[in-house]
């Protein structure tokens, strides 16, 4: 059966008239028809040089212009204190999303990535970089962050937090 089988497949390359096709084929490649386009002229651009040598680099920290007098206390984050919950998220995934007042004591409702909202006076902390609550207003609040500067110094720095706009509804959204 696979003799029978071989013997067809093979019979189709019987040589049927190859001389003829090459012939007919030697003829259209020597007489070719039509014109190709010439390709179109590229347009010059001119060059701009770019000398940035004179620059500071920008994957490089700045270092500190001025450095601190020796009289000058840098502020040291307190070790000994207990961290508070919220101190184990950065800053940037924690959310405003209410204040309240009760007496005359302003507070803060912090949504947290873990779903949970927690209620913040002032004077307490969060985030990473020993951020201290220094004040709580209707629309946000104000801490006051100790982070290590350029040259290992401690610095302080003020960073503020909004609640989210609100929809038409009032619901407030959550900031990302």
């Amino acid at each position: 059966m696979g003799l029978l089988f071989a013997s067809i497949v093979l019979s189709g390359c019987e040589d049927a008239d190859l001389e003829g096709l090459q012939a007919r084929l030697n003829t259209l490649r020597n007489n070719p028809k039509g014109q190709i386009a010439s390709l179109p002229e590229m347009p010059r651009y001119a060059t701009a040089s770019y000398d940035q040598q004179q620059r500071r680099s920008p994957f490089v920290a700045e270092q500190a212009v001025a450095a601190a007098a020796p009289s000058e206390v840098s502020p040291l984050p307190d070790a000994d204190r207990p961290r508070q919950p919220l101190e184990a998220f950065e800053l940037d995934n924690l959310s405003l999303v209410g204040t309240m007042i009760v007496g005359k004591t302003p507070s803060a409702l912090i949504a947290a990535p873990d779903g949970r909202v927690h209620r913040l006076f002032e004077g307490d902390y969060l985030g990473r970089d020993y951020g201290r609550i220094i004040s709580v207003e209707p629309r946000g609040l104000t801490l006051l962050e100790t982070v290590r500067g350029p040259g290992g110094e401690w610095t302080e720095r003020r960073q503020r937090l909004e609640m989210a706009g609100q929809d038409s509804d009032g619901a407030s959204r959550r900031q990302q």
